[in-house]
């Protein structure tokens, strides 16, 4: 399965998240290796948005706010052979940090080669057409892309 998505900026508080040592230690496994303290954003292509909602259904993620056409669309979607490995939130000094899932995935832009990777799908999240993608690389660098340019996730 392929994604498209453009490049764009986040909140710039996913670095926040990612720092913290109980999630570095679940992306290790996932990943192999650290990962970069942050994500890369991509909106969703309008064609591929209904594939992106078809995982976050996976992860039961609520589908409150998305048109009934594209639930409809991701529906007819096969998703068995793709893996969600689960990513534990916890607490600390009374602050809660959540849950997520993980899809591993490659990514590239027109000028990389395919850089292996994961999509973050947080347990909560404001996003409904935005994937959020970890790496052990800096992607914005690794890939040599800045917002608006195309890239694409092979899953």
């Amino acid at each position: 399965m392929r994604l498209n998505g453009t490049v764009s900026s986040g909140l710039g508080r996913a670095s926040i998240f990612m720092a913290q040592p109980h999630y570095q230690e679940q992306f290790l496994t996932i990943l192999g290796e650290q990962a970069w303290p942050g994500t890369l954003n991509l909106n969703v292509e309008k064609y591929d948005l209904s594939k992106f909602i078809s995982m976050r259904k996976k992860a039961g993620i609520d589908t409150l706010g998305i048109s009934e056409s594209l639930i409809h669309e991701s529906e007819k979607i096969d998703l068995s052979k793709v893996d969600l490995l689960r990513i534990r939130g916890f607490l600390r000094d009374g602050k809660s940090f959540g849950g997520a899932n993980a899809i591993l995935c490659k990514i590239k832009s027109s000028d990389s080669e395919l850089i292996p990777s994961a999509i973050l799908i947080p347990d909560l999240t404001r996003h409904v057409d935005v994937v959020e993608v970890i790496s052990s690389k800096y992607l914005r660098k690794t890939m040599n892309v800045k917002d608006g340019d195309l890239v694409n996730i092979e899953i």
